[in-house]
């Protein structure tokens, strides 16, 4: 069963902006809020990496190569997560995953969404 859905990829070029959407369909109010989820990517011959995280107390880390270029927000009531990624440049490409942490269940992926970025 699918948990978590991204949306939201595309190509764009240098110094455009992209917003991504990760929905939580099955979760329930509670579970998603209580969740702590995060956004990671996948460069093309990459390890997975760290983007962004929010913590269920809103708390937020960003990594080092997307300080003040990108945002990570959630939207409990609609249980939503989004990664607002503004001044791409080409090596933000990659497939990007969203992450979710929940406390009476594990972990989970979603599919993942190709963010491709043109020089």
């Amino acid at each position: 069963q699918v948990q978590l859905v991204e949306s939201g990829g595309g190509l764009v070029q240098a110094g455009g902006s992209l917003r991504l959407t990760c929905k939580a369909p099955r979760n329930i109010f509670s579970t998603f809020s209580a969740s702590d989820m995060a956004w990671y990517r996948q460069p093309p011959g990459k390890e997975r990496e760290l983007v962004a995280s929010i913590t269920s107390d809103r708390d937020i880390v960003y990594a080092d190569s997307v300080k003040g270029r990108f945002t990570i927000s959630r939207d409990n009531s609609n249980k939503k997560i989004y990664l607002q990624m503004n001044s791409l440049k080409p090596e933000d490409t990659g497939v990007y995953y969203c992450y979710q942490s929940r406390r009476d269940s594990g972990v989970y992926w979603g599919q993942g969404t190709q963010v491709t970025v043109s020089s």
